[in-house]
C-alpha cells in the first residue's frame, strides 16, 4: 500500500506533464515535504485536469477519499474508523460502488519525489519478523506521478468544499514483493505518456482498468533501507544499513 509519501521540489521551476506544465514559484514551499503520512489526514498536491485533459492546475487536495454519501466532517470521521480510503485497488477499481464513479469520472495524479514501505525480515534468533523501512524513488526524477481518483465533499453544516482523493495501487512488481512483503502491493506510477491518458476525458472502461493496474518496471525503481526513525529523522530519506538484513535481488 501507500500509505508515507514524500515531495520535494527544490530545482524545477515548472511542474510538467509532456507539453503541458505550471510555474511552481509561487506555491514551491508547499512542495516540500521530506515524509507525510496518510493517517494525518491532511492536503497533498495532486493535478487535477481542466478542458478534459488538455490542460491541469495543482490543486492540495484532503488525502482520504470521502464516500459522496458523507455530507458532514462528523460523518467523515466517523467513516474512517471502519473503512481505509487513503488507497484504491486498481484491480477493484471499476466494480467499487465507493471508487467506480470516480474512476470514470474524476482521474487524478497524485505528485511524489519518492515514498516509504515496510519490508519484513525474520533475523536469526529473532521470535517473530522485524519490519525494516525503505525509501522508495526513481532515480534522476525529481517527481512522478502516480494514478489517482478524487471525489468533491461539501460539509453541508459549514459549506466548506474541497476535493478529496485516493492513490490508486496494484500488484507489486519484482523490486516491490521484495520490499512490501508482506502485502506486495505498490502505487500506480504513471511514465509521463501515460499518465497523460490518464487524465483525458473519454476513456474507455477497459482502458481505465489496463492503467490502473499499470506496473511501472523493477529497473526504474531504486528502494532503499532507511532509519527505523525516519518519521522523526532530520534526513528521513537517508541511507541505513541493516547488517542482519539480506541485499534485495536484482530481478527483472
Amino acid at each position: 500500500m501507500c500509505y508515507y509519501n514524500g515531495i520535494s521540489v527544490t530545482h524545477a521551476e515548472f511542474i510538467r506533464l509532456k507539453s503541458l506544465e505550471r510555474v511552481v514559484q509561487t506555491i514551491r514551499s508547499k512542495l516540500q515535504r521530506d515524509v507525510q503520512s496518510g493517517f494525518d489526514y491532511a492536503d497533498w498536491p495532486i493535478l487535477l485536469p481542466l478542458n478534459g485533459g488538455k490542460d491541469f492546475t495543482i490543486d492540495f487536495a484532503h488525502w482520504e477519499f470521502v464516500a459522496p454519501w458523507n455530507h458532514t466532517l462528523e460523518a467523515m470521521v466517523e467513516n474512517r474508523k471502519k473503512y481505509n480510503t487513503l488507497n484504491a485497488q486498481g484491480e477493484k477499481l471499476l466494480e467499487s460502488k465507493l471508487f467506480g464513479n470516480a474512476a470514470l469520472q474524476r482521474r487524478c495524479l497524485v505528485l511524489s519525489s519518492g515514498f516509504y514501505e515496510w519490508r519484513h525480515f525474520k533475523p536469526l534468533g529473532a521470535k517473530k519478523p522485524l519490519s525494516y523501512p525503505y525509501y522508495i524513488s526513481l532515480p534522476q526524477k525529481e517527481y512522478f506521478f502516480m494514478a489517482g481518483i478524487y471525489q468533491p465533499f461539501t460539509d453541508r453544516s459549514s459549506g466548506e468544499t474541497f476535493n478529496t482523493f485516493a492513490i490508486v495501487t496494484t500488484a507489486a512488481n519484482s523490486l516491490m514483493q521484495q520490499v512490501h512483503n508482506s502485502k506486495q502491493r505498490m502505487p500506480v506510477i504513471l511514465p509521463e505518456d501515460l499518465a497523460l491518458e490518464w487524465i483525458q476525458e473519454g476513456l474507455s472502461a477497459q482502458r481505465i482498468q489496463a492503467l490502473a493496474t499499470y506496473s511501472l518496471p523493477a529497473d526504474q525503481m531504486q528502494a532503499t533501507s532507511i532509519h527505523k526513525d525516519f518519521r522523526t529523522h532530520p534526513n528521513p530519506q537517508e541511507a541505513y544499513n541493516y547488517p542482519e538484513l539480506p541485499q534485495l535481488q536484482t530481478l527483472p
